[in-house]
């Protein structure tokens, strides 16, 4: 009898390894016209193992031993429908599995095969948008690998052992690392549930403790893994947690060197695939980068916020107060929070901290900290255009030229010298114009449209400072005249350009804007007026001109917002100014007309 379920044994391992040779090996040759062919002819053989593990009259094997084959099987037979996209099947199969081990989940023998059913379960109904239902199979999986390696700790047999003979079981050391694998998966999985259920901090939690793990048990692809951490970052910075933010950078950047690769030395001698495998890579540096931008660009303006007054500008009574306090709090947090959000790996430890050295996650307080942020942020803008350029990556370039724009324009808040305050500005314009001259609105009519009130804007902050700067003359001279009403003129060039983009294919500006572009327009329109009022000329008819202009445009916003009271409340911080404007200017107005009159 014993030779005889040996036999049955060698016969059902002999089976087994086919089905895993179909699967690993055989389905990858598989043609395009039958995807599935080796699938489907693993799928038989799981079938005939099913049935030889079915109820039998003769003496069974061990019932544990047996019903854990049968567990595997039903495991197989349930990833192998789903991924025929047979779904129903594949729930069903799988459902079968657990159902088989549930008795005895906790022993060495299902506890791993358990998981991993309840883990495909998860990304069944994942997929399916049953999040509820996914999310309860992936937490019993990880309460399961909790209590397990509580109450038991024996590192479990591996899925495919219960087919192998004595001689070719796994190592301890082998099935711990499989079966933390298997856990990690769990935690992947947990964390994307968590993530479509709007449980951010919690999927940020797991997302992180995955990628820990997939460091410490080193079963990563360190493409994927860099992005899953630079992408993890951007949730760390939207809290303003910027130490846990440069942290999953930095590893990135360590990481996605690990995937070099070879390449030839002549782009003309690359194979197809060499070529595709430099772009893809070349590709994700470039998005690591950005993300790298955008901390540099948060930690700048979130430390604007706790910096500026009620106008907008620099709180200097505030700056060594807050430089103290900051630093302060900032080295209490880290030596608090460092050891739980370490990457753990010894190989990688020395990089990761090297790369954090080159930028600080301390707001900065004054001119020399923030322009060593920007400095850091300025050098990821140009890798990113390295690869994201004009000609074959339109939106992205221009989205990271902005954010260079962005830039520029925070680091000038720190800037006390109001003439280099210009100069920044000044760059801005250059390099908004340039792309927005490469674009057709007729395609890109959404992005002309941000770059039209972008560069609006910056002239307006630029006449804004120069009118300052001026204020403090004892005279002005023609230069700076000329100069003040360039930049007046600029802006009312782009504001008006924004505005007509608006109008109908008649040439007429809308009754009712939409609700995107709603503020943006009454803003063109305050603003318009606001830089004609402040147009310099020592023409009384050119100012009566420019005042009436000015009128104009404080009456539109004034109207419509009385038309229409959702544009009132947008426009609140406004719309005062331009009501008392509008009743003021053409009390000026008939001053200069009697000016006119009397000088004729």
């Amino acid at each position: 009898m014993a030779a005889r379920e040996g036999g049955l044994e060698q016969d059902l391992g002999v089976k087994y390894s086919q089905v895993l040779r179909l699967l690993e090996v055989e389905s990858k040759r598989d043609p395009e016209s039958e995807p599935y062919r080796s699938k489907y002819a693993a799928r038989e053989l799981l079938k005939e193992l099913k049935a030889a593990l079915g109820p039998r009259d003769d003496e069974p094997l061990q019932a544990g031993d047996w019903l854990q084959k049968a567990a595997v099987v039903e495991l197989q037979l349930g990833l192998n429908h789903t991924e025929t996209e047979e779904l129903s099947a594949g729930e069903e199969h799988l459902a079968k599995c657990v159902q088989i081990l549930e008795p005895f989940k906790l022993s060495p023998g299902a506890v791993s095969v358990f998981l991993q059913a309840e883990n495909q379960l998860g990304i069944l109904w994942a997929g399916l948008e049953e999040m509820e239902k996914a999310q309860t199979y992936l937490e019993d999986a990880e309460s399961l690998y909790n209590q397990y390696t509580k109450e038991i700790g024996t590192p479990p047999l591996d899925t495919h052992e219960h087919f192998l003979g004595e001689e070719e079981r796994l190592s301890e050391q082998e099935r711990h690392k499989r079966f933390e694998k298997v856990y990690t998966h769990t935690l992947y999985y947990l964390a994307q549930v968590y993530k479509h259920l709007d449980m951010n901090e919690k999927a940020a939690w797991y997302c992180h403790t995955t990628l820990q793990r997939q460091l410490q048990f080193t079963h990563y692809n360190p493409v994927e893994w860099a992005i899953n951490a630079a992408t993890l970052s951007q949730y760390y910075i939207t809290k303003q947690l910027y130490m846990e933010g440069r942290l999953c950078l930095a590893a990135a950047n360590v990481i996605i060197n690990q995937a070099g690769g070879t390449f030839s030395e002549s782009p003309a001698e690359e194979s197809e695939e060499e070529k595709d495998h430099r772009d893809q890579l070349q590709q994700k540096r470039a998005e690591v980068a950005r993300c790298w931008i955008k901390y540099c660009l948060n930690l700048l303006q979130d430390s604007r916020k706790l910096l500026e007054d009620d106008v907008g500008e620099m709180d200097w009574d505030r700056q060594e107060e807050l430089k103290i306090r900051l630093k302060k709090e900032e080295e209490e947090k880290e030596q608090g929070r460092k050891s739980a959000v370490m990457f753990g790996s010894s190989e990688t430890f020395d990089l990761i901290q090297s790369v954090e050295e080159k930028v600080s996650c301390v707001y900065p307080v004054d001119f020399s900290e923030a322009r060593d942020v920007f400095l850091v942020g300025q050098n990821y803008v140009q890798e990113a255009k390295e690869f994201f350029q004009l000609d074959d990556h339109v939106t992205d370039h221009i989205e990271v030229v902005q954010d260079h724009s962005a830039l520029f324009k925070v680091l000038a808040f720190f800037e006390e010298d109001q003439e280099r305050r210009c100069k920044m500005h000044k760059r801005r314009i250059d390099m908004l114009e340039a792309v927005y001259t490469e674009l057709n609105p007729q395609y890109y009519l959404l992005v002309c449209r941000q770059l039209q009130f972008e560069i609006a804007d910056t002239y307006y902050e630029m006449m804004e400072l120069k009118v300052s700067i001026a204020n403090r003359l004892d005279e002005l001279d023609s230069h700076n005249i000329k100069k003040i009403n360039h930049l007046a003129q600029s802006a009312i060039m782009y504001y008006t350009l924004f505005l007509d983009s608006l109008k109908n294919s008649e040439k007429k500006f809308p009754e009712r804007l939409e609700a995107d572009v709603l503020r943006p327009a009454l803003v063109c329109k305050f603003r318009i007026g606001w830089l004609y009022s402040k147009m310099i000329t020592s023409d009384p008819k050119l100012q009566l001109t420019n005042l009436q202009q000015s009128v104009e445009c404080y009456r539109f916003v004034v109207d419509y917002c009385e038309m229409q009271p959702e544009a009132a409340k947008v426009m609140e911080p406004e719309l005062e100014l331009c009501v008392e404007m509008a009743t003021l200017l053409p009390a000026r107005m008939e001053k200069l007309k009697a000016k006119i009159v009397a000088f004729s």
